[in-house]
C-alpha cells in the first residue's frame, strides 16, 4: 500500500470483522472481533528487540546500532506484540528522551562503526546541526475522540504502515536524531455519551437548540448571564481541551507530536476553536491533485468551488508553517510528506531561506501532459522547489518532475536537479520499505496467524490460491485482475476447479468518479465476480472469493503465508506495500509474485513477474507461469526477492533519504537561495503601511520579453492595474525603464499620477507633470560615435542584429539572431569596446537579455531608487512599503540601493522576476510577468486566482471578485 493511500485508510471507519468468515460454503471461525482492526504492521519484538531488522540478518554491524539493546519507539500501530510491561518501559526511556535538545539530542550509542549513523554532527560540521528532526505529514497516528473537560480518546490509524513506522524508528534510541512529528488532528469525533441527544450532533445545550427555533417562545434569562452559544457554531474546542491534547501528544505515547488546529473560526472572546466542516481541507488534494497524479482527469467543475478548495488547501499549508515554526530551531532538519503538503517548503522557505529541508512524494508524478492540466500548476512547482531535496519512490516520477519544471517554469534541469531560485535543488529516488522483520515475526510468531492459516488451507484443500488485496479504487486494477482472471479460466481450462481467487477489497476513502461514478464502479466489480462465478463454479466451487471488507491483521497475514500467487494489477500506484508484505510471509511457500509494471514498486522488484494490467492474456499467461514454475526456479526468485526487501527495509529508506540530503546540504551553498515571493507579508505590510512606494522594470517585468521590442506594448489589464495603483493617494509609482521617453510617453504618459524615468535613469517625468528632467545634460557624449562604429560593424556581421539609438545610451539588439551566434558575437563586441572606449571614457557596457548596451557610468537605475527614496526626507517621513521589481541585472542597482538606505528590512520587498537560475540580491522571486500583474492586483483588492490563497489566510474567506 502506498503512503498516500495509507492517509486516507486511516480515516476509514473500521467495522468490527464478522464472528466467522464464510469461503467457498464454509464459515471460518475468526476470533473475537476488536474495536478496531489494527494496521497490518506492528511496531516492536515481544522480545524488546528491534523491529526493523530481522535478527539472522546482521546489518545493525553497518547501522550504527544494536538492535537488541534499542530502545522500541513509539507505538503508533495498534497490533503491537510488544508485552505491557516492556511497553510501558519503552515509553517511560522515549518520554525521558523526548525533551532532549541541543548536545543531548544525538543520542550516545554503542556502534561507531558510521558517524553518519551514530553522530551526524561530526560529520557534516559545517552545517551545524541541532540534532533535531522535524516530520510534517498530514495527520497524525490517531483516530482522535473529543469529550469536553476529559482526556481525548486515541486510538491508533489504520493503514499507515511504511511511513509512521519509519517515524516510530526516528523516535526511538535506534536513531541517533530528537524527532518531532507535526501533523493535522483529522476530522476529531464526539465521544459517544459525551454530548446531549438532543443536540443531534451541534455539541450544544438543550436550551439552545430551542432558542435557535425561529416558532419557539423565548427563554427568560438572567440578564447578568452571558447567553450560551447557538448551535450552528460546531464543534468548540476550549484552550483547556487543546493544551489537554497537546501533553498527552507530546508526553503519553513515546515520540513528540504536535497537531495542527485546522479551524472554520476562532472565538476570541472564549479562546475557543470552533470546527464545523472538517473535510473542507481535504478536498483539495483528494480531487484535485490525488486523480491527477495517477492520470485521471476530471471534468469541469464549479469554479467557486474550486477556488474555495484552492485556498482551503493553501490557508492549510500557511497553517503547518506557522506550526513548525513554532517549534523550530536554527539547525533543525525539516522532513516533509506528500501531496497534501506540497506548498509547504516554499512557506518555510519564506519564512526562514537558510531553512534544511526535504520534500517526499509518495505517490505517481504524472508527466507534464497531464501535470500542465492543473491550473495551479506554477505555485505547486515553486513550492515544492523550496525544499533543499525532493525525493520519489521511482526514478520515472523524478524525470516527469524534472521535466515540468523546465516546461511550465523555464528552469534548467538534469537527472540530479533543478536550477531554481539562485541554488540547485536535487532530486533524488527513495523506495520506501517496510518493517521487514516485524512482519515477519507476526505472520510466523503468532498462534491465532498459524490456526488461521490451517483452517484456510483446510477449506481450499488442494487448490491454488491467488490473493490479491487492494482499495475499492479504479486506479488499482480490480476489474482489470478480474477480467485477466476470467480470461486465464478461458485459455487455460486445465486449471478450472483447481485455482481460486481471494480479492480482498475495502473501501476507497477517496471518491474520484463522484456519487455515480463510485456505484456504477463497485457494480461493475460485483457484476465481474457473478459471471465469472457463473460461468466457471459450480456449487461446490466457488472461483471467486471477494471480500469488500477489512480483515483483522491474524486473517491477513495468514492469507499471505497460504497464497501460491499474489496478484497486483495497479493502474497507477506509488509504493505498494502489500507485495513486499506477501514476500515476507511466503518465506517458506515461495510463491510468486505478479506485479503490474506501472506500481512504482515494480522498479524495486526486478524478480517479480512484471505484466500490463490492460493486456488481460499477457496477465492469465503470467498466472499459469507462476503457477507452473519449477521448484527451483521459485525458490531461487523467492530468495533473491527476500533479500531486497529484508536489506531495503523502512529503516534503511529513512537512513538513505536522510544521508542524501545531509550531503547535497554540504555539497551546495543554499543560502543564497532566492525563495518565491510571500504574497500573504507582502499583503498584510502594505494594508498596515501608510506611505508606499513602487519601483518597476518594464521590459521583462510588466510585459514579457518579445522579439521585436516595438511590440512589447502594455495589455489593457496592465494599463488598468497601474492606474489603481497609483489613483490611492498613499500610493507613489514609478516605471524605471531602458525604453526612451518618446515609448513611455506614448503607452503611460496618459496617467498622470505615474512616475516615469527613461533610459534607467537618464531622463525622470514627476507625477503630475508633463516635462522630462535630463540629468545627463552636461555629460560629454563623445563616445556615442566610437561606439556606433562598433556596433555597426558586429550588425553587418551577425543577420537579424540591429542597433537602438537613445537619447543617452546604445543599444545593440541580436534576439532576432541565431542565439548562439549572436551571443558568441556579443562576447566579442563587448570585449572590444572594454579594451577600447570603456578605457577613453567613463562608460560602462552593460549586458542584457540578448543585448549589449553602452551609457554613462553614473547612470543607473539604483541612483534613481536612491534619489526618490530620500526624497521623502527624514527617516520617520520614510516610506512604510516598498515594492521593486526587475528581472536583468540593470535592476540588480536598484535591489542594492535600497538594501542600502535606512528602509527596515519587513518594509522592504526586493524582487527579482523571470525563470533565471542567477543569484540576485533581490529579497524575493517572481516566475514571469503574469505574476508580477498577479500580485499588484491583489495589492488593489481585484483579487485572481494567484491571490485567493493569501486573502483567504488574511480576510478568513475567499473573495468572490475575480478578473
Amino acid at each position: 500500500m502506498q503512503q498516500g493511500e495509507a492517509e486516507r485508510d486511516s480515516q476509514e471507519s473500521d467495522p468490527a470483522p464478522p464472528a466467522s468468515v464464510e469461503v467457498a460454503g464454509r464459515h471460518v471461525d475468526t476470533p473475537e472481533p476488536l474495536k478496531e482492526p489494527p494496521p497490518v504492521t506492528p511496531g516492536v519484538h515481544a522480545s524488546g528487540q528491534s523491529a526493523y531488522f530481522e535478527q539472522n540478518v546482521r546489518e545493525f554491524e553497518q547501522l550504527g546500532f544494536d538492535p537488541a539493546t534499542a530502545t522500541p519507539g513509539p507505538q503508533w500501530n495498534a497490533n503491537t506484540y510488544f508485552v505491557k510491561e516492556q511497553l510501558m518501559e519503552g515509553k517511560k526511556n522515549s518520554k525521558a528522551s523526548s525533551g532532549a535538545i541541543g548536545e543531548e539530542s544525538i543520542k550516545p550509542l554503542k556502534s561507531e562503526s558510521d558517524l553518519s549513523h551514530t553522530d551526524p554532527r561530526a560529520v557534516h560540521p559545517k552545517l551545524n546541526l541541532s540534532g533535531r528532526i522535524i516530520s510534517a505529514t498530514f495527520l497524525v497516528p490517531y483516530n482522535i475522540g473529543f469529550a469536553p473537560d476529559a482526556d481525548w480518546n486515541l486510538t491508533p490509524r489504520r493503514g499507515t504502515s511504511a511511513l509512521f513506522d519509519s517515524f516510530s524508528y526516528l523516535a526511538s534510541s535506534s536513531s541517533p536524531w530528537n524527532h518531532t512529528l507535526v501533523g493535522w488532528t483529522g476530522e476529531i469525533r464526539k465521544e459517544p455519551g459525551a454530548f446531549p441527544t438532543s443536540e443531534a450532533g451541534t455539541g450544544m445545550p438543550d436550551a439552545i437548540s430551542q432558542t435557535t427555533n425561529p416558532a419557539a417562545a423565548p427563554i427568560p434569562v438572567d440578564g447578568t448571564i452571558k447567553p450560551p452559544t447557538p448551535s450552528n457554531l460546531g464543534l468548540r474546542i476550549k484552550r483547556s481541551d487543546r493544551e489537554r491534547l497537546e501533553k498527552q501528544l507530546q508526553y503519553d505515547h513515546g515520540g513528540k507530536i504536535v497537531p495542527v488546529w485546522l479551524v472554520d473560526t476562532v472565538d476570541k472572546e472564549e479562546d475557543a476553536y470552533v470546527i464545523k466542516n472538517q473535510t473542507r481541507w481535504r478536498r483539495f488534494a483528494e480531487t484535485e491533485l490525488y486523480p491527477l497524479f495517477h492520470y485521471k482527469q476530471q471534468e469541469p467543475t464549479d469554479g467557486r468551488a474550486s477556488r474555495q478548495a484552492w485556498a482551503d488547501y493553501y490557508r492549510m499549508n500557511k497553517q503547518f508553517a506557522d506550526r513548525i515554526l513554532e517549534i523550530y530551531q536554527p539547525g533543525d532538519i525539516v522532513l516533509i510528506h506528500d501531496y497534501s503538503l506540497m506548498l509547504l517548503p516554499s512557506m518555510l522557505r519564506q519564512r526562514i531561506p537558510n531553512i534544511y529541508s526535504g520534500f517526499f512524494l509518495h505517490v505517481p508524478f504524472p508527466s507534464s501532459e497531464y501535470f500542465r492540466c492543473l491550473s495551479r500548476r506554477k505555485e505547486l512547482l515553486e513550492g515544492m522547489l523550496g525544499a533543499n531535496m525532493v525525493g520519489f519512490q521511482a526514478y520515472s516520477y523524478s524525470r516527469h518532475f524534472a521535466s515540468c519544471c523546465t516546461r511550465v517554469l523555464g528552469y534548467d534541469s538534469s537527472s540530479t536537479g533543478i536550477d531554481a531560485y539562485g541554488v540547485h535543488v536535487s532530486i533524488d529516488v527513495f523506495s520506501i520499505g517496510i518493517n521487514a522483520a516485524s512482519i515477519q515475526h507476526v505472520a510466523f510468531n503468532d498462534p491465532a496467524v498459524d490456526e488461521k492459516a490451517r483452517a484456510i488451507r483446510e477449506v481450499y484443500g488442494n487448490c491454488k490460491i491467488i490473493i490479491g488485496r487492494d482499495r475499492l479504487d479504479t486506479v488499482r486494477g480490480v476489474a482489470q485482475k478480474l477480467q485477466a482472471f476470467e480470461e486465464f479460466l478461458e485459455k487455460y481450462p486445465q486449471w478450472r476447479g483447481k485455482v481460486v481467487l481471494i480479492q480482498i477489497t475495502s473501501p476507497s476513502q477517496i471518491n474520484t468518479e463522484g456519487n455515480d461514478g463510485e456505484t456504477r464502479f463497485i457494480n461493475k466489480i460485483s457484476d465481474l465476480v457473478a459471471k465469472i462465478n457463473g460461468e466457471y463454479g459450480s456449487l461446490s466451487f466457488t472461483p471467486v472469493q471477494h471480500f469488500p471488507q477489512y480483515l483483522a491483521k491474524e486473517e491477513y497475514f495468514a492469507l499471505l503465508r497460504v497464497a501460491d500467487v499474489g496478484l497486483i494489477t495497479s493502474v497507477r500506484d506509488g509504493m505498494n506495500t502489500t507485495s513486499l508484505e506477501y514476500i515476507i510471509c511466503q518465506k517458506e511457500n515461495k510463491g510468486q509474485l505478479i506485479l503490474s509494471e506501472f506500481s512504482g514498486t515494480a522498479s524495486i522488484l526486478a524478480d517479480a513477474i512484471h505484466v500490463n494490467p490492460w493486456d488481460f492474456n499477457g496477465v492469465a499467461d503470467a498466472i499459469n507461469k507462476a503457477l507452473t514454475m519449477p521448484p527451483e526456479e521459485r525458490t531461487a526468485t523467492h530468495d533473491a526477492l527476500y533479500k531486497h526487501v529484508v536489506t531495503h527495509n523502512v529503516q534503511a529508506w529513512t537512513n538513505g533519504f536522510l544521508k542524501r540530503l545531509l550531503t547535497n546540504l554540504e555539497s551546495f551553498d543554499h543560502s543564497i537561495a532566492t525563495p518565491a515571493l510571500d504574497r500573504t507579508k507582502l499583503l498584510l505590510q502594505y494594508r498596515a503601511a501608510k506611505k508606499r512606494l513602487f519601483l518597476f522594470d518594464y521590459d521583462g517585468t510588466l510585459t514579457p520579453i518579445v522579439r521585436d521590442p516595438q511590440a512589447a506594448i502594455p495589455s489593457d489589464r496592465i494599463i488598468r492595474t497601474l492606474k489603481t495603483l497609483a489613483s490611492d493617494p498613499k500610493n507613489a509609482v514609478w516605471i524605471i525603464s531602458g525604453r526612451d521617453q518618446a515609448f513611455l510617453d506614448e503607452w503611460m504618459g496618459h496617467i498622470p499620477e505615474l512616475g516615469l524615468s527613461a533610459e534607467h535613469g537618464s531622463f525622470m517625468r514627476y507625477p503630475q507633470h508633463d516635462e522630462w528632467e535630463n540629468i545627463t545634460e552636461h555629460l560629454d557624449m563623445g563616445w556615442q560615435q566610437e561606439v556606433l562604429d562598433v556596433f555597426q560593424q558586429y550588425t553587418e556581421k551577425t543577420q537579424g542584429s540591429f542597433i537602438e539609438r537613445k537619447k543617452i545610451a546604445l543599444t545593440w539588439h541580436y534576439r532576432r539572431a541565431d542565439p548562439e551566434y549572436g551571443l558568441h558575437q556579443a562576447q566579442l563586441c563587448q570585449k572590444e569596446l572594454t579594451d577600447t572606449v570603456v578605457k577613453k571614457y567613463d562608460v560602462d557596457v552593460m549586458t542584457g537579455k540578448a543585448n549589449l548596451e553602452v551609457r554613462p557610468r553614473f547612470v543607473n537605475k539604483g541612483e534613481i531608487a536612491k534619489r526618490l527614496v530620500e526624497g521623502y526626507g527624514a527617516d520617520e517621513d520614510k516610506p512604510e512599503f516598498v515594492l521593486c521589481l526587475g528581472d536583468d541585472f540593470t535592476d540588480e542597482d536598484m535591489f542594492r540601493a535600497l538594501h542600502q538606505t535606512s528602509l527596515p528590512p519587513s518594509h522592504l520587498f526586493t524582487t527579482t522576476v523571470g525563470p533565471s537560475n542567477k543569484q540576485t540580491l533581490a529579497t524575493w522571486h517572481l516566475l514571469e510577468p503574469a505574476d508580477v500583474i498577479s500580485t499588484i492586483s491583489g495589492l488593489t483588492g481585484s483579487t485572481d486566482s494567484g491571490n485567493v490563497g493569501p486573502v483567504a489566510v488574511i480576510d478568513g474567506v475567499v473573495p468572490e471578485s475575480r478578473l
